[in-house]
């Protein structure tokens, strides 16, 4: 019932910016997004997201950079052909969390400075804009 909440609210939303011009998430390639939470419960290691071009992600992981194709458009979700970096780290159990999670997101949406990821499960990640430096 969450879930499709989630995308009835994505829908609307996505409807409501369209007629109101306003991009969607993914095309801000110079927004870093945050995870603060997974599936309702505060992320203990640090990721991120970003939609550097079309058809495109990539971030930080609890331990490697990643990068992915992105084959969905706003406001659907499918990350596909993960590939990150290797190297070892006391997180890499956050970060097999972290990409098992995005790889079964299936629904965007933005609320305010929150983006959130939804899956067909139920699963949720909910990530923030992370403050500019400079």
């Amino acid at each position: 019932m969450k879930y499709l909440a989630a995308l009835i609210f994505a829908i609307l939303a996505s409807v409501t910016a369209a007629s109101h011009g306003d991009p969607s998430p993914y095309e801000h390639p110079n927004v870093t997004w945050i995870l603060v939470s997974l599936d309702g419960k505060p992320f203990p290691a640090s990721a991120t997201l970003t939609f550097p071009e079309t058809g495109r992600i990539a971030g930080q992981a609890p331990c490697n950079r990643y990068f992915a194709e992105m084959r969905a458009e706003y406001p659907w979700f499918k990350a596909e052909r993960i590939g990150a970096t290797r190297m070892a780290c006391p997180d890499l159990d956050h970060e097999t969390a972290y990409f098992t999670a995005l790889s079964e997101m299936t629904l965007a949406y933005v609320e305010g400075e929150d983006l959130i990821l939804a899956s067909d499960a139920g699963r949720e990640m909910v990530f923030t804009v992370a403050p500019r430096s400079g």
